[in-house]
């Protein structure tokens, strides 16, 4: 069985440093649509997942080390496209609903799972 690295784990970081790069890195001009729209969003799986099962896993919630399954991968996309994409646009008022994030979380997601489950 191979451990999970959780916030280790070489997707996860390199998911991090991505988003750090496309957020604060580049220049607006070099960044086109899906830079600037939803290649973060893409990412979001593959950084949180493994911190928030991490923690799962200090409180008891989880009780394993191994690779997220596709359930929990499932679970995760399915919170946060209707948390972002549905809850937070009635509370915040910048906040706006766009079908394709959750497009992006799933395919970021999607892409995550085969890396995870190899």
């Amino acid at each position: 069985m191979r451990v999970f690295r959780y916030g280790g784990d070489l997707l996860c970081i390199g998911a991090c440093a991505a988003y750090a790069v496309n957020t604060w890195l580049l220049p607006e001009t070099w960044r086109g649509p899906f830079l600037r729209e939803h290649f973060n969003d893409a990412l979001l799986i593959p950084a949180a997942l493994p911190l928030v099962l991490w923690l799962q896993r200090r409180l008891g919630l989880r009780d394993n080390d191994r690779p997220p399954t596709w359930p929990e991968i499932a679970l995760a996309v399915g919170l946060w496209s209707i948390a972002a994409e549905v809850v937070a646009p009635l509370i915040f008022r910048n906040a706006v609903a766009d079908w394709r994030d959750a497009v992006a979380y799933a395919a970021g997601a999607a892409i995550a799972g085969v890396w995870w489950r190899r």
